[in-house]
């Protein structure tokens, strides 16, 4: 059975989209059966893993909104292993459309339980609000990671979710957990990004990756050509930053796969 997790943060920019493009293609790329949801109206999921508009023919708000089922709006990616549901500007509506639907909260868990054992892991890219489509990926998900940018604001914006994260399992989803703080965009040159590392690791009781994203040209780079930073250059920190992180990620899911990427990564040092 798939393990489904939410990629979110309600503030923009903090590298959410960056965080599920990649880490889901470092996991394909090691074998494991991966579903990308892109829950975002700005759609840079989809199109930063190179999926085209006219390799769609249903969207998440299709399946939200008029009951198309997921797997029909699945869409091969270029990673062998990873499957992408695509978003669409549409999107933006289907709160408005929802909100008098009866059990509105647990529309994407319905539609993810008749698909996720097809899957080892199925990864939401949430949007940067704090509305209901994200509250669908919370009750949908069993785990939610959040990318925290290496900046002195971002430590306002955890406080922000991890309250909402806390009225979903109370309300809606008991079982969901704080699967771990990724902190992104990493510069070791400023004091700032250094003392808020620090800061985050010694106030949040969550567990935070040890793993830090540093800001890196090529994983800036890489959605312009629709690729993720593994594909567009495999020798760049950007790539070795995210292979780290899938790395923990699976030993911390006891997902005897971390041992095969292990052995890769330490043949990069």
């Amino acid at each position: 059975m798939g393990k489904i997790i939410a990629i979110a943060n309600q503030k923009g920019g903090v590298g959410k989209t960056t965080t599920a493009i990649n880490l889901s293609s470092a996991l394909a790329i090691l074998e494991k059966k991966v579903l990308l949801i892109d829950s975002d109206p700005q759609a840079n999921a989809t199109s930063g893993i190179g999926v085209s508009e006219d390799q769609i023919t249903h969207d998440l708000y299709d399946c939200l909104v008029d009951g198309v089922k997921l797997i029909d709006a699945v869409v091969k990616t270029k990673i062998k292993y990873l499957d992408l549901i695509p978003s669409s500007i549409d999107l933006v509506g289907a709160e408005i459309e929802l909100v008098n639907r009866s059990k509105r909260e647990y529309i994407l868990k319905e539609k993810l339980d008749a698909l996720k054992d097809q899957y080892d892991y199925i990864i939401i890219d949430c949007l940067p609000s704090l509305g209901l489509i994200t509250v669908n990926a919370l009750t949908a998900s069993d785990s939610v990671i959040i990318p925290v940018q290496c900046e002195i604001f971002s430590l306002e914006g955890l406080g922000k979710l991890k309250k909402t994260i806390s009225a979903v399992q109370t309300n809606l989803n008991p079982q969901l957990e704080i699967e771990g703080i990724v902190m992104s965009m990493f510069d070791k040159r400023l004091r700032m990004a250094n003392m808020v590392v620090n800061e985050v690791r010694s106030m949040v009781n969550d567990r935070v990756f040890e793993t830090i994203i540093h800001r890196n040209s090529k994983i800036g780079e890489a959605p312009s050509f629709g690729q993720p930073v593994i594909l567009y250059d495999a020798d760049s920190k950007g790539t070795v930053n995210f292979l780290n992180l899938a790395y923990e990620f699976l030993k911390n899911n006891e997902d005897p796969t971390y041992k095969k990427l292990s052995q890769l990564l330490s043949k990069e040092v």
